[in-house]
């Protein structure tokens, strides 16, 4: 007979396999390192920095241009930027007098790019 927990994907016995906790514990992450990844994925969790970083993507763009693309005000736009910032999701340039936005490193956008195609694949 089926039961509610065994719907649930519980194992009907306890019986953990030692030899795959002793290897998973091995390879387990640090607290810090934990929280850091943490803090990124609640970073992108915010669908206006995900249209900055799309936008970012393509081209380096100042804060004007992303103000106009994202139909949002300077400062607000500049307030989500600086969260990307402090958060290594992207970085700056100054040219005269206008401040020019790119992503940090390939690693945003490999992530950006997985997280998007993780999303299509289904659709």
């Amino acid at each position: 007979m089926l039961t509610k927990e065994k719907l649930c994907g519980q194992c009907e016995e306890f019986n953990p396999d030692t030899e795959i906790v002793n290897i998973l514990k091995e390879k387990k992450l640090d607290d810090d390192i934990i929280f850091d990844l943490s803090e990124t994925f609640k970073v992108l969790g915010d669908p206006t920095r995900i249209k900055i970083l799309h936008a970012l993507k393509e081209k380096e763009s100042c804060v004007c241009d992303l103000s106009e693309i994202l139909e949002m005000s300077p400062s607000a736009v500049s307030h989500q930027l600086r969260v990307l910032r402090n958060n290594k999701l992207v970085k700056f340039r100054k040219e005269g007098r206008s401040v020019y936005y790119s992503l940090d490193d390939e690693h945003v956008i490999c992530l950006f790019r997985q997280g998007l195609s993780h999303i299509l694949e289904n659709k």
